[in-house]
């Protein structure tokens, strides 16, 4: 049994809202305690926002860099991310940021990074937060 940690992108709102539904209807069981799943769950949220690119003035999570945190029975944890552009001068280095961030929060256990192109990246994925700081209304 796994746990994803919801990414919020707005063009993609109403199909979560469906998403959930139709998850709230499924019994699921988890070897972790729903108390650690959600105290986890919010660690690495807190931990992802402390990883910024270093060209832009905004964390990785807000600019929606993030698509898929999937936290597993063994407290491994698997992220979906992409880059800015596949040119970003940092990509070298921020999948590196995000594992040793989200590798630093107790409890969680191995941490795997997997940086894809597909669906490309576009503003639209900015929270409100990352607007305002980047001036993007």
């Amino acid at each position: 049994m796994t746990d994803t940690v919801e990414v919020k992108s707005p063009e993609k709102d109403v199909e979560a809202k469906d998403q959930q539904a139709k998850a709230s209807n499924m019994e699921t069981q988890s070897a972790l305690p729903p108390e650690e799943t959600e105290r986890l769950s919010g660690d690495i949220i807190a931990a992802l926002k402390t990883v910024f690119d270093p060209e832009i003035p905004a964390d990785i999570y807000e600019l929606g860099l993030i698509y898929k945190v999937e936290l597993k029975d063994d407290r491994s944890v698997d992220l979906v991310m992409t880059l800015t552009t596949p040119n970003c001068p940092a990509a070298g280095e921020l999948p590196q940021m995000v594992e040793n961030a989200v590798a630093s929060v107790p409890g969680v256990g191995v941490v795997n990074v997997n940086l894809v192109w597909d669906p490309a990246w576009t503003p639209d994925r900015m929270s409100d937060e990352a607007r305002l700081v980047l001036n993007m209304w």
